[in-house]
């Protein structure tokens, strides 16, 4: 079939793949079972050439994946024992006037407006709010710049750390090594079987841990460039430039995954050591078949179209 590009996410006990024209998501249930769910997108810029500017796609993309992978990720749970609350008045009302499906949507869009919120709260303000206390040993806005830099690594690293040690999260981390072991088995154009892909690296390129490591440093690179002396607008380009520092971001790692330069590889070291280390596990055979289960399921699809 005519080559073409995929990428994925680990969800509860399956992996979710997706391709230009749809994704599929598959998921081994209690019973052993393998269920595949298939969606077909039209990517917004499909829709809207503009979007596939450089900047402007790294931003439509990212925003893209959040959706998707929390509806997926909600698809993924409804197979497992997770105790769920009584719905709400709120919630029954919701569900009267709009329906289940707006329901959905609204729900998802909340979540990514909060993780949003509370992602700008701990890794962007925060570290600006803590490198004032280094104000009383110097007055350079350079230094204070490059301290908190420092402060927003450490706050990512430690994040990274203690979400890889809770143990439903270990689970997911051995479907996110299934996953990627199944899609560079697949760029290598090998046949689809669960010793071929056993063969391959647990760690890939374009992970979604690498692309957050990138920003992390864009982050630290961009606000050093735009140095302000006034506190609140200090503050405020801590928000406004993350839709800047998510698009140049995308386009570095982007670049890294296709070019074979040393500097590409350079740029792909820490999030690849960051997969080894912490967001990525050697899964079993049978998740490798979960995975190998989510990508023909996609690859099927693109046949298809």
């Amino acid at each position: 079939m005519k080559r073409t590009s995929v990428g994925g996410q680990a969800v509860i006990e399956g992996v979710m793949m997706r391709s230009p024209k749809g994704y599929a998501v598959a998921v081994r249930k209690p019973d052993k079972e393998i269920v595949i769910e298939k969606k077909e997108l039209t990517a917004l810029t499909e829709k809207y050439p503009v979007l596939k500017l450089p900047l402007l796609r790294g931003i439509v993309t990212f925003i893209d994946s959040m959706v998707i992978g929390i509806r997926t990720l909600s698809y993924s749970a409804q197979f497992f024992d997770i105790e769920e609350a009584e719905p709400s008045k709120f919630e029954k009302y919701l569900d009267n006037k709009f329906g289940s499906k707006k329901l959905e949507d609204f729900i998802i869009g909340f979540t990514i407006f909060f993780a949003f919120v509370l992602g700008i709260a701990l890794f962007m303000v925060t570290p600006l709010l803590i490198s004032r206390l280094f104000k009383n040993f110097t007055e350079s806005k350079w230094l204070l710049n490059l301290f908190e830099g420092l402060i927003r690594i450490i706050i990512f690293l430690s994040y990274i750390y203690l979400v890889s040690k809770m143990k439903d999260i270990r689970r997911v981390f051995e479907y996110h090594g299934a996953e990627h072991k199944t899609i560079n088995c697949f760029e290598q154009e090998e046949e689809l079987t669960i010793e071929n892909v056993k063969k391959y690296s647990r760690l890939h390129k374009s992970c979604g841990t690498s692309f957050l490591f990138i920003v992390v440093l864009v982050s630290v690179i961009t606000f050093i460039i735009f140095n302000v002396e006034n506190f609140w607008l200090r503050l405020v380009s801590r928000v406004v430039l993350v839709p800047l520092i998510a698009g140049i971001s995308y386009e570095l790692i982007r670049w890294a995954r296709r070019s074979k330069s040393k500097a590409a590889q350079m740029i792909s070291i820490p999030g690849m050591w960051l997969q080894k280390v912490f967001t990525t596990r050697e899964p079993d055979d049978d998740q490798i078949e979960v995975a190998i289960a989510a990508l023909k399921g996609v690859l099927e699809d693109e046949e298809d179209h």
